[in-house]
């Protein structure tokens, strides 16, 4: 079986810097665009709906567009190296859309990745 055969889910100790760096990337971009959004529905919306000022949706929802299609390669990446579920990963990159939900989701993304990076780390040790 060749290097490229073996399945997803198998994580080897020397991928786990390349995880570190995916999963530090994936944190970045949910947080930032997780920030964009709750500014802009939670003030930019009000602001433009009821005092007609469109400022901030301008200024937040332009940058949150571009920078989700980031997180979403981000994402991809990060569940590539880790073999998510194309469920979860769906549900992670969904996550960017809802306000707040993107922190949740980069939580449990979180939780879940270092969990996978302590269990090779053990295996490697014992070895």
């Amino acid at each position: 079986m060749t290097e490229h055969a073996q399945p997803a889910s198998v994580i080897e100790p020397e991928d786990l810097p390349g995880i570190r760096g995916a999963l530090t990337r994936y944190r970045v971009m949910a947080w930032i665009v997780g920030i964009l959004l709750v500014v802009l529905v939670c003030i930019g919306l009000p602001l433009k709906y009821i005092w007609n000022d469109g400022r901030v949706v301008t200024w937040t929802g332009v940058p949150h567009g571009w920078l989700y299609m980031i997180l979403l390669i981000t994402a991809y990446d990060l569940s590539r190296r880790v073999g998510w579920s194309i469920k979860w990963v769906l549900m992670i990159m969904a996550a960017g859309t809802v306000p707040f939900l993107s922190f949740v989701a980069e939580h449990f993304a979180t939780k879940d990745v270092r969990a996978r990076v302590a269990k090779v780390e053990a295996s490697s040790d014992a070895a």
